[in-house]
C-alpha cells in the first residue's frame, strides 16, 4: 500500500494523475500525458511487468511499446524499430531472443532483439505463409500455456484463418490448424482447461461487427462454431478483436477481451474496448461482460468497478429551452404542438424519471457538482434518438446521422462533444468522461445537443465516484 501511494505521489508531482480504471471507449493517456497509440496489438507479461505492443496510427503504423505493472498506468517506451507500415504487431519469445511479427504488404515480417525493450532489427525478408504460400492481412499471436509453444494466427487468402507454429529459430513453421467457415479476420485465442477458444471478427473494414467465437479440443482439432460473444446489435460494443489476455491471479483467473474501437480510417482517434469475459469451458461459452468502468487486480485476479459517491438527477437540474415539446393534439387533420413538462417516467432509469426531448434549442444544467481539483471520472447517463425514434450512435453525425451530444463545464465557452472523450457516446446509457473540476461543490455541467432539428437526447443524470 505504501509503495502504491509513493507511485501515485510521484505522478502527481510530475503533473500526471495515476489511472484508476479501465474505461472502454475513453481516451486513454500514458504516464507522460499523451494518448496511448498501440492498436491491433497484444500484451505479454514478463515477471511483474506487462508489455503492450501495437501499431502507432500517428506514426506511420510503427510498432510502439508500453510497460505497466497494473494494466492501468502505461509508461511509453516509444518506437521499437524504424520500420513503418507494420500492421498488427505481435511479440513472441520462441528462443532466447524477442521477436516481433507483423504484416507488411500482406507478408509476415519478423523483427528480432536481444531485449524486450528496444533494439529490434529486421530479420530476413517478409515471407508468405506455409504450406501454400498464402498472403494475409491480420496478425494474431497465441502461446499455449501448457506446451509453451508459440503460434502465429493470420487471416489468410481464400477466407482462411490459419494457425502456424513458430519454430524455435523464429521462422514460421507448419500449419497446425485452419478455419474455413466464412469471411473472418482479427484472430485471437486463449485456452481454458483442454479447450481452445478462437475469437474472430467479420470483414467489414473499419466498421465494427458481431465478433464470433469458435472452439476446439486440441490445437489441431476441428473447430465448432460460430457463437456470439456479445448481443449482435452491439457489434461487439463497437470494437474489433485484437488479443485475449489471461490474468491468472492467486484467487481468480480473469480472461480479458482486448479490442480496438476504430474511427472511420483506423486513425489516431481510435480508442480501446477492453472487457472481462465470462467463460464456461464445459458449456463452451464466452460472453463479454460490459462495464463502463472496471479494473482487474493483477495479483488476485479479481475484477472490480467503482462505487457511486454522488448522483445528480436530471429531473432536479435546471431545464431551459424547448425540452419536452412532443405532444401532438390532432384536430381536423392538423397538428398542434403543445408544451409539456420535459420530465417523464423512464422505466429503465435509476430514478424512474428523466428529462426527455432535449433538442438543439434546449439544455440541462447541473449545479453544485463536487470536484477534486484533479482529473476525475464523471459518468453521463443518457440516450439519443434520430427522427424515427431509433437508437443511433451520437458521434456518427459526419456519416449522415442526425446529431451529437455535448457538455459545457463551468465557464467553458465552446462545448465539447462527448464522443471526443469517449467513443461509447450514444452507444451506451452510461458514458464516463474524464474532467478536471474545481475543488468543492461549486461546479456546473451543462448538457446539450447539436445537429438536425429532429435530433433529441433523453438525460437520466450524472454520477461521480468514490475512487475516480
Amino acid at each position: 500500500m505504501l509503495f502504491s501511494r509513493m507511485i501515485l505521489a510521484s505522478k502527481l508531482a510530475a503533473g500526471v494523475l495515476a489511472a484508476t480504471w479501465i474505461v472502454p471507449g475513453a481516451v486513454w493517456k500514458d504516464t507522460s500525458g499523451n494518448t496511448i497509440d498501440a492498436h491491433g496489438g497484444m500484451i505479454q507479461q514478463r515477471g511483474t511487468n506487462f508489455y503492450w505492443i501495437g501499431q502507432a496510427a500517428s506514426d506511420s503504423v510503427t510498432p510502439y511499446l508500453y510497460r505497466s505493472t497494473d494494466l492501468l498506468n502505461w509508461t511509453p517506451l516509444g518506437a521499437q524499430a524504424s520500420i513503418q507500415w507494420l500492421w498488427r504487431p505481435k511479440i513472441a519469445k520462441p528462443n532466447g531472443s524477442f521477436w516481433i511479427y507483423g504484416q507488411v504488404d500482406r507478408l509476415v515480417q519478423a523483427l528480432v532483439s536481444t531485449q524486450m525493450e528496444g533494439g529490434y532489427k529486421t530479420k530476413g525478408a517478409a515471407v508468405a505463409l506455409p504450406p501454400n504460400s498464402y498472403t494475409y492481412s491480420d496478425t494474431g499471436m497465441f502461446q499455449d500455456p501448457d506446451s509453451k509453444t508459440w503460434y502465429l494466427m493470420t487471416s489468410a487468402d481464400h477466407n482462411t484463418v490459419q494457425i502456424n507454429q513458430i519454430n524455435s529459430d523464429g521462422t514460421i513453421g507448419d500449419r497446425t490448424n485452419r478455419l474455413a467457415a466464412g469471411a473472418y479476420e482479427a484472430p485471437g485465442m486463449f485456452k481454458v482447461g483442454n479447450t481452445y477458444f478462437l475469437i474472430v471478427s467479420g470483414k467489414t473494414g473499419w466498421r465494427s461487427n458481431p465478433n464470433k467465437m469458435f472452439w476446439c479440443t486440441g490445437i489441431g482439432g476441428s473447430f465448432t462454431g460460430p457463437f456470439d460473444i456479445a448481443p449482435q446489435a452491439e457489434n461487439t460494443y463497437n470494437s474489433q478483436n485484437t488479443f485475449e489476455l489471461t490474468i491468472k491471479g492467486t484467487q481468480a483467473t480473469t480472461y480479458i477481451y482486448m479490442g480496438d474501437s476504430w474511427d472511420s480510417t483506423g486513425g489516431p482517434s481510435s480508442t480501446y474496448i477492453w472487457l472481462p469475459m465470462a467463460v464456461d469451458a464445459n458449456a463452451h461459452t464466452v460472453n463479454l461482460q460490459y462495464h463502463s468502468m472496471w479494473k482487474v487486480d493483477v495479483t488476485t485476479g479479481y475484477v472490480s468497478w467503482p462505487s457511486t459517491k454522488k448522483r445528480y438527477e436530471a429531473e432536479t437540474a435546471a431545464i431551459s429551452g424547448r425540452a419536452g415539446e412532443s405532444f401532438r393534439l390532432m384536430f381536423r387533420n392538423r397538428s398542434l404542438l403543445t408544451r409539456l413538462s420535459a420530465i417523464r417516467d423512464c422505466s429503465d432509469c435509476i430514478s424512474k424519471r428523466s428529462v426527455h426531448q432535449i433538442n438543439t434549442q434546449s439544455q440541462v444544467t447541473f449545479h453544485n457538482i463536487t470536484g477534486t481539483g484533479e482529473p476525475q471520472w464523471v459518468s453521463l447517463h443518457y440516450t439519443v434518438n434520430n427522427a424515427t425514434g431509433t437508437f443511433v450512435p451520437a458521434h456518427w453525425l459526419n456519416n449522415g446521422h442526425s446529431g451529437e451530444a455535448h457538455i459545457l463545464v463551468n465557464d467553458q465557452a465552446v462545448p465539447t462533444n462527448i464522443s471526443s472523450m469517449n467513443s461509447r457516446a450514444g452507444h451506451h446509457k452510461s458514458v464516463p468522461v474524464e474532467l478536471t473540476l474545481k475543488p468543492g461543490d461549486i461546479n456546473k455541467i451543462t448538457f446539450g445537443v447539436t445537429g438536425c432539428e429532429d435530433f433529441e437526447a433523453h438525460l437520466d443524470g450524472v454520477e461521480i465516484f468514490e475512487d475516480a
